[in-house]
């Protein structure tokens, strides 16, 4: 039952303009604030009018500019979860979830209403009003309204950003088992990596209202075509890069020359290596030129409880400026074995970390 999307529309500093498929499996859509994610689903609802497109769901048309066919969001069968909950205040959990269910006789009504409770593990809460439920709740008796409809396609607009992060990890897994459970399309809106990374098996990238990657989530953060991509995933290193041969790359910002695995396909103009992927070594002199690794120096570092982010410079020690290289990010354990050491550290930027990027 795919959730084929065509849609075009003129916002205020852009036009959104894409066109996917969204499948049995869970797609997450990552982008920054304003790139138009909330918009694209709010079309896909029914909530909002696209200026031209087409949008169908297993088959059935729900819009399409040229036939001029545009259902109302209660014919769509198509469940939204917002990411301000959006509960009738004056209605209770039990009466929220059963919203959408008025046409049922009431029997069954109830019976949904209480397999959705218990579905989403608020039994007991079932009189109880908004207000009275902490942020976890609200949000599980968000989810259980929309899946209650029995809906055809699930949408997700930033489910977990007003949660902390006790919360947050509960109704993650909360989502995955809603998911694995469904077998039905999800698309699920985020502007964070990592969310989109543990809960979706398929992920596309969206800048400015246009698909700037789409694919296995695998493939996207290892192998981000442009360096736009690689920073909305999460990459904080790049240095433009010269080819030397089929196989090496100058890193013109790094001043460094880097070894490559596999040989270069196509001329690269940046280089790149995730911030976690950055090795801490004790080479012997004869690794020193051949293996990517390089002296460096601590300019600064961040701390969060378990793990630490160093800004190094490469080569020689700081003249007086702040300015570094790299940011590497490693757990708090793995650094005390190295923190203690005369300078210069060394650093090893494996072949294979490292992302050869277009413009």
């Amino acid at each position: 039952m795919p959730l084929e999307i065509q849609v075009e529309k003129k916002l205020a500093d852009f036009a959104l303009g894409v066109s996917f498929a969204a499948t049995d499996e869970p797609l997450s859509i990552l982008g920054p604030s304003g790139a138009g994610k909330t918009m694209l689903l709010r079309c896909v609802a029914g909530l909002e009018q696209p200026d031209r497109g087409r949008i169908a769901l297993g088959g059935r048309v729900l819009y399409d500019s040229e036939r001029g066919i545009c259902l109302p969001a209660r014919q769509r069968r198509v469940g939204m979860l917002f990411q301000n909950y959006a509960l009738f205040p004056h209605r209770t959990v039990a009466e929220n979830v059963a919203f959408g269910l008025r046409p049922l006789p009431a029997a069954e009504s109830a019976a949904r209403v209480s397999t959705f409770i218990e579905r989403t593990h608020l039994t007991g809460l079932e009189q109880r009003y908004p207000r009275e439920l902490s942020g976890g709740e609200q949000q599980r008796a968000a989810l259980a309204r929309a899946l209650a409809i029995d809906p055809e396609a699930l949408l997700l607009d930033e489910p977990l950003s007003a949660l902390d992060t006790h919360l947050r990890s509960q109704m993650e897994t909360q989502l995955l088992l809603t998911f694995a459970a469904y077998r039905r399309p999800a698309v699920l809106v985020t502007h964070n990596i990592e969310e989109a990374y543990r809960l979706c098996s398929h992920m596309l990238v969206l800048s400015r209202g246009r698909i700037v990657a789409t694919g296995a989530k695998e493939e996207i953060l290892r192998h981000p075509p442009t360096v736009e991509v690689a920073r909305l995933t999460g990459c904080k290193n790049f240095s433009r890069a010269k080819a030397v041969s089929e196989n090496t790359v100058e890193a013109i910002d790094w001043g460094c020359r880097l070894r490559l695995a596999p040989p270069i396909s196509k001329a690269p103009a940046y280089v790149g290596i995730r911030a976690h992927t950055i090795e801490f070594v004790e080479p012997s002199a004869a690794e020193i030129s051949s293996e990517n690794i390089f002296p460096c120096w601590l300019m600064r570092s961040s701390e969060t409880p378990f793990r630490i982010t160093l800004y190094l410079r490469l080569h020689q020690p700081a003249d007086g400026s702040e300015e570094f290289h790299l940011q590497a990010e490693l757990f708090k354990e793995k650094w005390a074995r190295f923190r203690e050491r005369p300078y210069p550290l060394h650093v090893r930027l494996s072949p294979d970390a490292l992302i050869l990027m277009q413009e």
